[in-house]
């Protein structure tokens, strides 16, 4: 995990001089698990990706998608649902074993993110929010010594962001709908750490993308 490469503590420096007062770090998540909500079900990996700064005029792509953290964890309730094994392929019988307590995760977690961060505002980005912001911030709250680093709001989805730029309504919005120049080069594999870049690289392209009635941001 390598957290040497450019930060947006770095952005942070550069924005001094324009007195911009605050800069968003925004951190890909994806969340494998094995039923629909958090507490009767659980967490059974997650991945964070360094996605990128904006200071409020200019946004930066990290030089590389290199700042991953991947977590695998204990269940924390006897609930599953097959279904939902199926799709991402987790052998949960091994995770009841070797799983890391979610406890010593999402505090490790928590520090990561705010290390990265540095000054910068951590900033949770998904495809859809909403599936992946409930149960990674379930958790930090339950678990974590440190709380959210995102502290209850600071998140970002990018279907919604998607509809404003493309003009098209939610309901229009799905990943299988986004314009091939939008989508990833990355494999979506429903492996947290691949399923976190590729998601990485559509926040990027839609984030810099003009729309259809020219730049909205």
């Amino acid at each position: 995990m390598d957290s040497t490469l450019r930060s947006p503590s770095d952005i942070t420096h550069q924005s001094q001089d324009r007195k911009t007062k605050k800069v968003d770090a925004y951190f890909s998540a994806d969340v494998e698990t094995d039923g629909p909500i958090p507490g009767p079900f659980s967490i059974l990996s997650f991945a964070l990706v360094y996605a990128g700064s904006f200071d409020g005029r200019h946004f930066q792509r990290p030089d590389s998608y290199a700042q991953t953290l991947y977590k695998e964890l204990k269940p924390i309730s006897e609930n599953f649902e097959p279904e939902a094994l199926q799709i991402n392929g987790l052998d949960r019988a091994r995770l009841c074993l070797e799983g890391e307590p979610p406890e010593k995760a999402m505090t490790e977690v928590s520090r990561w993110v705010k290390g990265i961060a540095g000054k910068a505002e951590p900033v949770l980005v998904a495809y859809p929010l909403s599936f992946d912001w409930s149960w990674l911030y379930w958790y930090f709250i339950r678990f974590s010594a440190d709380g959210s680093p995102f502290a209850y709001s600071r998140c970002f989805d990018i279907k919604t962001a998607l509809a404003v730029k493309a003009a098209i309504p939610i309901s229009e919005a799905s990943r299988s709908r986004i314009d091939p120049r939008l989508r990833s080069r990355h494999p979506h594999t429903h492996h947290a750490i691949d399923d976190a870049i590729a998601q990485a690289e559509i926040f990027a392209n839609v984030f810099e993308w003009e729309g259809v009635r020219g730049r909205t941001r």
